[in-house]
């Protein structure tokens, strides 16, 4: 193992006038007007594409349009909205004059979007419905700076291009070569799952340096063969924005705003992208789904072999070893019975899925590659715009999450914490020195906070959060991830959350998959009008779960096991402050809302 890396290659050079808006004009300007840039959904099936001189054109108009209205370079911009096309548009259009955006995730409260507009000195803000205006407005007469909110499902582009016909080519132009490279470009708070919400300051070449290295590493994924993306993950994660930025500036990409997944199946067979950018639990809802359907006769059956000769193709695979006649035979079988349905299901074109944002199961990335749909696990934090390290695809070592960039470096701290260092690290956050100051080593490292091992070719692989670690009462030090992975793995499970710090001994707090649940009951007699909380009582239920704990305990010492644990019968949700807007889960307070869960059921009112 190695205590530090840096990726071969030099670090891309930023010039001083490349910003988030010279992405799509470099674009333009390389590729010409009539390329399709962007897609719409504009009905059930039915996508209009919007070429790179249309998208220009109402970003240019959208710009003089906030000239017009008095924003200056250095002002903040709210948007608040769920993922479509206008989002975009005014990324781009805020980055051309040089205001700073303050992204809102569009699942925020109005006091928390209050919180927020107020740390940020929000002027001027955009809601895409009457539902969130209404929660800006709410708020509007306690943030002293915010003037004006604009409603995008109200014609707030067409407001901005009438007001936009003042102010002259010349000007505009003026106002964008003044925007540099390091000048700051959105402010973008932090999930808050260890406590209230960070602005972290990003700059354009933050953005610019990350997008361009990155897209390179994976230029078969993001540059090569028209690739299409469809997009449906909030554009107020680091995450998205990247992917967004990355599609853009390639030659030919066509990103798909989708606002939201209430219709995915039928969008992405419409939409036939060729990769896919989601968090672990979108792709297990989709293998869920897959293994639900095949039913329990011949056909779960089959699925179930399937699976396993997937899984056990990738291993093999991974380890160099060759494959033998019989497993080659079999793999065809399975290829025309089962895998090219469930890789049929992510869209007729799909080649690539990329993930992030939580831990990814082994078994999960094993699955999805021995079908032959390669699955990009990468790593990053809002404080790096987002990625920092991915897996490439031809170095696509399932259990890490890659190397850096190229040029930039990543190194183990004595405590085993990932430290890392490049172009794409923020400068700090807002209005806050202290926590700037407590984010970064003596010697300009960002403290990352994740426990972590650099094998010898310096793929990461995080092992753990140093905030996560547990103690328990006898004084075991104990990771609950593992745990917590291999458990979620049962179907029914929708979230695990590991506990036992000062107790004698380690629990686990269980959440039920609506989703999955449907499937599952029938097939084992149950009804699925059966209330929760006897389901969380109901012994199959218990016994389906345990099956998955004693996997999870197969993996660690005693000291370490899960000993018991309780089905709650409700689940995490963003309103009860278990889960963050990215639907990370927020530790604490699962411990806070479900104390007496834990007090009562799992140590029986025990220290």
């Amino acid at each position: 193992m190695l205590d530090h890396y840096t990726t071969p290659g030099e670090s891309i050079e930023i010039r001083d006038n490349q910003t988030i808006y010279s992405l799509l004009t470099d674009r333009l300007a390389r590729t010409g007007a009539d390329t399709v840039i962007a897609a719409k959904k504009i009905g059930p099936g039915r996508w209009q594409n919007v070429t790179t001189g249309e998208f220009h054109e109402r970003v240019v108009s959208a710009a003089k349009g906030l000239i017009a209205l008095g924003i200056a370079k250095g002002d903040a911009v709210t948007i608040f909205s769920s993922t479509r096309l206008e989002w975009g548009i005014l990324d781009f259009a805020l980055a051309a004059v040089g205001a700073v955006s303050v992204p809102i995730y569009d699942t925020d409260s109005a006091p928390q979007a209050q919180r927020i507009m107020n740390d940020s000195v929000v002027k001027l803000a955009f809601a895409d419905n009457r539902e969130r205006f209404d929660r800006l407005d709410s708020v509007k007469d306690h943030c002293p700076a915010l003037k004006q909110i604009l409603m995008i499902e109200g014609n707030a582009l067409g407001a901005l291009e009438g007001l936009g016909v003042t102010v002259s080519d010349e000007e505009l132009n003026e106002r964008v070569a003044t925007v540099r490279a390091d000048d700051l470009a959105t402010i973008v708070y932090t999930s808050g799952s260890t406590g209230n919400p960070k602005g972290a300051e990003l700059t354009h070449k933050n953005f610019v340096s990350i997008t361009i290295t990155a897209s390179q590493a994976l230029h078969e994924v993001v540059l090569d063969d028209h690739p299409r993306l469809l997009l449906f993950l909030p554009l107020a994660h680091c995450f998205a924005r990247f992917i967004q930025y990355a599609s853009i500036a390639s030659d030919d990409g066509v990103v798909g705003y989708l606002p939201d997944t209430k219709s995915l199946l039928p969008d992405l067979r419409s939409f036939e992208p060729t990769y896919l950018l989601g968090v672990p639990r979108v792709f297990e809802k989709v293998y869920n789904a897959a293994s639900h359907k095949a039913g329990a006769g011949w056909k779960g059956r089959l699925f179930v072999k399937a699976a396993e000769a997937a899984r056990v193709w990738s291993r093999k695979e991974q380890a160099g070893e060759q494959h033998t006649f019989a497993e080659i035979a079999e793999r065809a079988k399975y290829e025309t019975l089962v895998y090219r349905t469930v890789r049929g299901a992510l869209g007729p074109k799909i080649k690539y899925v990329a993930c992030g944002g939580a831990p990814l199961s082994l078994d999960l990335a094993h699955f999805y590659n021995g079908i032959g749909l390669p699955m990009i696990q990468g790593y990053g934090m809002t404080e790096t715009a987002a990625p920092f390290a991915a897996t490439r695809v031809t170095d696509n070592v399932i259990g890490t999450v890659g190397q850096p960039a190229p040029g930039s470096s990543i190194r183990i701290s004595d405590e085993g914490e990932l430290q890392v260092k490049g172009p794409n690290v923020f400068r700090g956050y807002h209005n806050l020195p202290e926590k700037t100051a407590e984010a970064f080593t003596a010697d300009g490292w960002l403290r990352t906070g994740d426990l972590a091992e650099i094998d010898d070719e310096g793929h990461i692989v995080i092992t753990g959060r140093i905030k996560d670690i547990i103690i328990t009462a006898g004084g075991k030090n104990v990771s609950p991830i593992p745990l917590e992975e291999e458990i979620a793995k049962c179907p029914i499970v929708e979230h695990c959350v590991v506990v036992g710090d000062q107790r004698p001994f380690i629990g686990a707090l269980v959440t039920l998959d609506p989703e999955s649940l449907a499937l599952w009951l029938p097939a084992h007699g149950l009804s699925t009008e059966t209330p929760v909380d006897r389901l969380a009582t109901n012994a199959a239920v218990r016994e389906e779960i345990q099956q998955y704990v004693d996997k999870a305990n197969a993996t660690v010492s005693r000291a370490e096991s899960v000993r018991k644990f309780a089905v709650l019968d409700t689940q995490f949700t963003q309103e009860n402050k278990c889960l963050t807007p990215s639907l990370k889960v927020v530790r604490p307070a699962v411990n806070r809302v479900f104390a007496d869960v834990i007090d009562n059921e799992i140590y029986n009112g025990k220290r």
